[in-house]
C-alpha cells in the first residue's frame, strides 16, 4: 500500500499545513508494520529512518520534523528557542518551515493554530497529560487570546474501546469536576472514557470554542492506525503541523 494520511477538516488559515499519518506505506515488519515513525518502540532504527524519509518526501515537508521525547507530562517546547526541545509533550512555533510532530498509538493528538496564521502547535494528550493539564499549559504558552485559536482533535482511541479504572476517572475529574458524562460505567466496575469529550471540555473552559475532529478511533480502525491498547507492542503514527515557508512569522 502507498503512504497516505488524513488532513484536518478545519478552516485553518492559508499557509497552515497539517496531517495525521496512516500505518501503511512503510518498511517496518511485524509488529510495527509498516509506517512506524516511533524510534522508541523496539523497531529497527534503519526502518524508522526510512519511514521518516518516505513521509518527508511524500508530504513535501520543508525540514525534518522535531520529534519530541514524549513523557506524558505538561512541558511545552518553544521550537523557536535555544537548547532543543528536550522531554516535552507539546511544541509550538511561529517560524515558517519548522514542523511540530506528535507520536501516538491511542493517545489524542491535538493541533492548534491561530485564526490569522503565523502560529502552530501540536499536543500529546493522553489521559495522563489531560489530567496534569497539558492542554492548559499549551494554551497559556502560546500567549494568544483563546478565542483566536482553532483546534483539531486527531485519531485516538474511542469511547467504545477505552476502558479505565476508577482511579483514572478520579484523576481526570480533579481538573474538570463536571466531566462525569465522559465516563460510562461498564459491567466490570470500570468506565469507558471519551478522550475527545474530555479535551473539548478543557478547551471550552479555556475559551477555545472552534474545535474540530475527534471522530477517528485508532482501536477500531486496525487497517489504518496503530493501537497500543489493541496490540500491545506496536508502531506509532505521527500528527504534524507546520507553516509553509512562504508564510513567515506572525
Amino acid at each position: 500500500m502507498s503512504l497516505s494520511w488524513v488532513e484536518p477538516g478545519w478552516p485553518a488559515p492559508v499557509g497552515v499545513r497539517a496531517l495525521s499519518t496512516f500505518r501503511t506505506g512503510g518498511t517496518s515488519g511485524a509488529p510495527y508494520e509498516s509506517l512506524n515513525l516511533g524510534d522508541h518502540v523496539g523497531d529497527a532504527a534503519a526502518n524508522v529512518a526510512e519511514n521518516r524519509r518516505r513521509l518527508a518526501a511524500a508530504a513535501g515537508l520543508p525540514v525534518e520534523p522535531v520529534w519530541l521525547e514524549q513523557v506524558h507530562g505538561t512541558h511545552v517546547a518553544d521550537l523557536d528557542g535555544f537548547g532543543g526541545a528536550g522531554p516535552a509533550d507539546a511544541a509550538f512555533t511561529r517560524q515558517a518551515g519548522r514542523v511540530c510532530a506528535i507520536l501516538t498509538a491511542d493517545c489524542l493528538p491535538l493541533l492548534l493554530t491561530v485564526d490569522t496564521g503565523g502560529l502552530v502547535a501540536g499536543v500529546h494528550a493522553g489521559w495522563r497529560g489531560l489530567a496534569l493539564g497539558v492542554i492548559e499549559a499549551t494554551v497559556q504558552a502560546l500567549k494568544v487570546p483563546p478565542g483566536r485559536l482553532l483546534a483539531w482533535l486527531g485519531p485516538a482511541i474511542g469511547p467504545k474501546h477505552f476502558e479505565v479504572g476508577p482511579e483514572v476517572r478520579e484523576a481526570l475529574l480533579q481538573g474538570d469536576s463536571g466531566a462525569d458524562a465522559a465516563f460510562i460505567p461498564n459491567g466490570r466496575g470500570r468506565f469507558m472514557a471519551d478522550l475527545a469529550t474530555l479535551a473539548r471540555r478543557r478547551l471550552s473552559a479555556l475559551g477555545v470554542s472552534r474545535v474540530h475532529g475527534g471522530g477517528e478511533c485508532t482501536f477500531a480502525a486496525g487497517d489504518r492506525y496503530f493501537s497500543h491498547r489493541r496490540d500491545g507492542i506496536t508502531g506509532r503514527q505521527a500528527t504534524l503541523i507546520w507553516l509553509e515557508p512562504k508564510l513567515g512569522r506572525q
